[in-house]
């Protein structure tokens, strides 16, 4: 059994698309296929939207390893090893981006699982030049392809939806890169969240930010607290620091690998938990958040969370704390509750 996913085992087929190339990867890599393939490569740089994966990497030393939600470093990449990302639009996004970084003549490796639409890259790169699929097995494709067009500048700017969500009577501007949660309207968990907020006080984190539309509400229903937001994906930092801007709100925005850069003493830890991993359900992340709550708290800090209510939280959440509260229910989402 290999330990690359299958998107990783299909490129390593094709290492001589790789030979003395310098490779650019990005989008859904997360293995240490990269390592390997410095081996047979002049050079491997790994550009990451993912936080968890960028910490995975950086201690490897024979490749660069770059986090963040645009790549903007000088480089000397001349092919792209593209992981298909889950959302299409997203792949649009690192398309424009890295084909306008590396313009004419470079060349794209895209790999991916059938079943996460990778077949759009067909269509999705005409503009760019011509890219065929040379490979696949198990269930997974692998296309190579060229630049052969002239690529518009790419300004990341441009990239950003712009939607309002009104909460009460407040009326706000949520701004969101491609990839992020965010469904262009209030997210029906989040409002059942906010509806059951007591009062806030102090330093208060808002767990897997998205867009910002939790964080900037409590913001504005309490303009007094030290607001914190932290979240995995890079593309998200970007969106919850636009979403406080166009708010003229104020909060600390960075990236966290669970509670890898986390403060010691909130008053309040609240969250509507992510529980995707790529294209597969993932809860290891969550229950981390749950279990090692306490150690980010105060002496009376207080956690709520918003879960489907078919999650099986609270035992986590009661061996944490030593209690565990329902605030509020639907049929669909629940509030739970601790104090430390």
């Amino acid at each position: 059994m290999s330990a690359y996913i299958t998107p990783s085992q299909i490129a390593q087929r094709q290492l001589a698309y790789f030979e003395g190339k310098h490779v650019l990867v990005a989008g859904e890599a997360e293995d240490l296929f990269p390592v390997e393939l410095s081996n047979h490569c002049a050079s491997v740089t790994v550009f990451t939207t993912n936080y968890g994966y960028y910490r995975q990497l950086d201690a490897c030393k024979s490749i660069t390893s770059v986090f963040g939600a645009e790549f903007d470093q000088a480089t000397e990449a001349d092919l792209v090893l593209l992981y298909w990302p889950k959302a299409k639009a997203e792949a649009e996004y690192l398309l424009a981006m890295l084909m306008a970084k590396l313009g004419k003549g470079a060349e794209i490796v895209v790999v991916g699982e059938n079943r996460s639409g990778v077949k759009s890259i067909e269509k999705m790169f005409q503009p760019y030049g011509l890219i065929k699929k040379y490979d696949s097995a198990r269930r997974c494709s692998f296309y190579w392809g060229q630049c052969t067009q002239d690529v518009k500048p790419f300004n990341m700017q441009d990239w950003f939806k712009t939607y309002s969500v009104n909460y009460q009577e407040h009326s706000l501007i949520i701004k969101s890169l491609p990839g992020v949660f965010s469904h262009g309207e209030f997210d029906i968990g989040s409002a059942l969240l906010l509806d059951s907020l007591p009062y806030l006080k102090g330093k208060v984190l808002d767990f897997g930010c998205g867009a910002g539309v939790i964080g900037s509400v409590m913001g504005i229903l309490y303009p007094s607290i030290e607001l914190e937001m932290c979240d995995i994906s890079a593309l998200a930092i970007e969106s919850s620091k636009a979403t406080l801007v166009a708010n003229n709100l104020h909060g600390r925005v960075f990236a966290s690998d669970v509670y890898s850069d986390c403060a010691a003493d909130y008053q309040f830890i609240i969250s509507n938990p992510p529980f995707h991993s790529g294209l597969d359900t993932s809860y290891s992340a969550t229950e981390m958040l749950l279990s090692d709550a306490p150690k980010q708290l105060n002496k009376s800090g207080e956690l709520l969370i918003v879960a489907n209510s078919f999650l099986k939280y609270p035992p986590i959440i009661e061996q944490a704390f030593g209690n565990c509260d329902t605030l509020n229910k639907t049929n669909k989402f629940t509030i739970y509750y601790a104090q430390k």
